[in-house]
């Protein structure tokens, strides 16, 4: 009698410790979630993508890079959302596959240039000392030719794309700007490097990784 109510106790704490591991598992999901999908709503990336992985392609790139963050920044200068400079861009997507063409053709090369604005997966990526998290994000999208070289990344909204990566600091006004498009919870994660908020940020990092890998096998 003593062994089958022992039985039955085991199984019970197992039972309430396999639900407790869901209900956490669950818990986190959703925390990542809904973290992940508002950062992703605030935040407009420029996304390019060379022709090959040749020296002469990657500075191909980062010539396109320069002058198409040139042109953007002169009429988003003004912008105080991401919906305007989306909105900019969208008004510009000739403008700037033109520009890409000229300094292609300028350097002396005949790729074709593709330009739209997506929803497109990126890697954790750090500008400063803002690091974002992987995950899908709104990108202006320019592919050079083949597209098959390294890609290049910045944040267009809030303006990332100035940051001196050597200095390790991002602008004081790009962070003002970021802070007030994102919870007090959302700009800790990417600004402060705590053990709590580096904790989070990993926790976001498995479950968006999670979530690519099952994504890219469908």
């Amino acid at each position: 009698m003593n062994q089958m109510y022992k039985i039955s106790f085991l199984k019970k704490i197992f039972i309430l410790s396999v639900l407790l591991l869901l209900f956490i598992i669950i818990s986190a999901f959703s925390y990542v979630n809904a973290i992940s999908t508002h950062l992703s709503e605030s935040v407009f990336r420029l996304h390019i993508l060379a022709n090959s992985n040749s020296v002469e392609d990657q500075n191909l790139k980062y010539k396109v890079r320069d002058r198409i963050i040139d042109y953007m920044n002169s009429l988003t200068k003004d912008c105080s959302s991401k919906q305007d400079v989306i909105q900019v861009a969208k008004q510009n997507l000739t403008n700037f596959e033109n520009i890409a063409k000229e300094v292609i053709t300028e350097s002396g090369y005949n790729y074709n240039v593709s330009v739209s604005i997506d929803n497109v997966s990126f890697p954790t990526k750090t500008y400063g000392d803002i690091s974002l998290p992987a995950g899908f994000y709104d990108a202006l999208q320019i592919k050079i030719g083949n597209s098959n070289g390294q890609n290049w990344w910045c944040v267009m909204f809030p303006p990332l794309c100035f940051v001196d990566i050597s200095s390790g600091i991002v602008p004081e006004e790009s962070k003002q700007m970021m802070k007030s498009e994102l919870s007090d919870e959302e700009f800790q994660i990417v600004s402060k490097h705590t053990p709590e908020m580096n904790f989070k940020f990993k926790l976001i990092e498995l479950f968006t990784n999670m979530a690519n890998t099952l994504t890219a096998k469908k």
